[in-house]
Order: C-alpha cells, then sequence, then structure tokens
C-alpha cells in the first residue's frame, strides 16, 4: 500500500511519500536513485507515471526509502493533493439516511450530480471564506476518489482499476440559496473557497474493505456525524462506473461521493473531515 502527500518543499507543492519514518519527498527519490518521475501529483497522474510508481514501490523499490532523507510527519508543511484537477464532480444525498433526511421519501433511482470548479478549492489549512450575503453555509465530510486512468463507458467490475485512490475532502453550500430554489444548486456549490481537498492519497489497497471506510464530519474538535461506504446509495465504484457514461474521466479527475451529515458553520468555527488511513482535512471559518 502506497500513501502520497503533497507538501511545500524548496519553495514549492510537491508530493512525497508519506510513511512511518517521516515524509520523503519524491525530489529526493530521484536525486538519489537516479529517477526521473514528475514531482507533481497531478502531472504524475496525466503523465500515467502513478501506475508504475505504485508498481515499484509494490516491487521493491519501498525497501530503498529507509536510505533516503525524511522530513519529521508533524514539521512538513501539507497543502492539497493538487490545485488544478481537470474535473470535480460532487453527488449529492448518496447515503440513505441522509437522504430521507432532506428530501422526506426515498431517494433518487440516479445519482444527482454537480461540478465544483477549480477555483473553489482550498487545502487543509486554509480559511473558508463565507461569502456576503449568501446566508447560511454548511460545511460536509465526503471520502473524495482520485481517478488513475482515462475511461469511458466502463462497467462496475472495471472502476476499480481506474482509480488511484482516495482522499478527505469537504464539501460548501450556500443552504439558503439552494433553499430558494433547487434549480441554484450549482451556484450555491461554487463560491470561492467552497471545496477543501485533502493532502494525502491512500491507493485502494491499503482498505481491505472499502465498505467498512468510516467518514466523519468533525465540527469544532467534535464529530457531529459518521457513516461507513456501505451505507452509501451508490458505491464508489457504481459512481466511477456510472459517471464514466456520462463523460469521459481523465487522470486526476475527482468525485466527491457524498457526506454522512453537514454543519453550519459561522466565522471563527473549525470544521474537518475524518477518515482512517488519511490525514485529517481541517478548515477555519472566516467572513
Amino acid at each position: 500500500m502506497m500513501k502520497l502527500v503533497t507538501i511545500e518543499y524548496q519553495g514549492r507543492e510537491q508530493v512525497a511519500f508519506y510513511t512511518d519514518r517521516g515524509i520523503i519527498p519524491l525530489t529526493s527519490l530521484n536525486e538519489q536513485l537516479g529517477m526521473n518521475w514528475d514531482t507533481d501529483l497531478f502531472h504524475l497522474l496525466q503523465k500515467n507515471q502513478f501506475a508504475a510508481l505504485h508498481n515499484w514501490y509494490d516491487s521493491n523499490g519501498q525497501e530503498h526509502l529507509p536510505s533516503l532523507p525524511y522530513l519529521p510527519v508533524n514539521e512538513a508543511s501539507y497543502r492539497a493533493l493538487y490545485r488544478r484537477p481537470g474535473k470535480i464532480i460532487g453527488v449529492g444525498m448518496n447515503y440513505w439516511a441522509k437522504a430521507i433526511e432532506l428530501s422526506g421519501r426515498p431517494p433518487e433511482d440516479e445519482p444527482v450530480i454537480f461540478l465544483k470548479p477549480h477555483s473553489s478549492l482550498i487545502g487543509s489549512g486554509e480559511a473558508i471564506q463565507l461569502p456576503d450575503g449568501a446566508g447560511q453555509i454548511s460545511a460536509e465530510a465526503e471520502l473524495a476518489i482520485v481517478i488513475g486512468q482515462t475511461c469511458k463507458a466502463i462497467c462496475e467490475e472495471q472502476a476499480m482499476g481506474v482509480i488511484a485512490g482516495y482522499t478527505t475532502s469537504l464539501d460548501m453550500t450556500a443552504k439558503d440559496i439552494h433553499a430558494r430554489n433547487p434549480r441554484f444548486m450549482q451556484r450555491a456549490k461554487s463560491f470561492d473557497t467552497f471545496l477543501s481537498l485533502g493532502s494525502s492519497l491512500s491507493t485502494s489497497d491499503e482498505y481491505e474493505s472499502l465498505n467498512e471506510l468510516e467518514i466523519q464530519t468533525v465540527h469544532n474538535n467534535q464529530v457531529t456525524h459518521s457513516n461507513t461506504v456501505d451505507h452509501m446509495i451508490f458505491s464508489p465504484t457504481y459512481l466511477v462506473s456510472f459517471l464514466s457514461n456520462v463523460m469521459t474521466l481523465y487522470p486526476g479527475d475527482i468525485i466527491l461521493t457524498g457526506t454522512p451529515g453537514s454543519v453550519t458553520i459561522q466565522p471563527g468555527d473549525n470544521v474537518g473531515c475524518q477518515i482512517a488511513g488519511l490525514r485529517k482535512l481541517e478548515n477555519r471559518v472566516e467572513n
């Protein structure tokens, strides 16, 4: 299992291995072992180097890591995995309890989807800015899928083969705007800073049973909502297949899989997403 993080190192944001020993930038790997991996995670995915890096790591690559210089885990400056995904696709009302709570009736037969602009994207530790006049704002912790290979019209059984891994995310919504008219959902989701993307990525082999993985919404250091993947209406593999039949998915595309529950946020709050195997994602809230 391979865990990667994006950190600020040598004056720029770049990818690194996250190990029990510490953080090992790919820059160090290239320099010490004479390799030539791209050190930007999005470009690593785009250039189809991610699968090769994973294979190198699983074969004997990880045995080289202890000999490389490392940064202590607590001293690294963590950033969003990358800043400009090709597509960020959100899925609404994807947990049974949440869907019934919001609509008062059984969930839809097909996923509710929307797009988030990359201008909305921030990383852990950055501020969520509440827009003037937008009314109540909610934040929702979600498991995010990172696509690793180009795919179009694939079946569900093929979906795991195109997933690079998973990360944490927070999806913000202007609740009052959406409540005025459901057709306003895209606007309610699209303000600057309305998507926080985690700093760490874990490959699928991190989880023996993805269905048992728990997603937690954390508000002011308290877990307010929690649920597991097996309580999703549409599973991660179903979503990848479904969306690939709507649009071509490319390496680096992000799919937000829905939330176990949202919280209303105010200036001065801290809100987060907590998922086993991934670094906690946390953001402060400002006017």
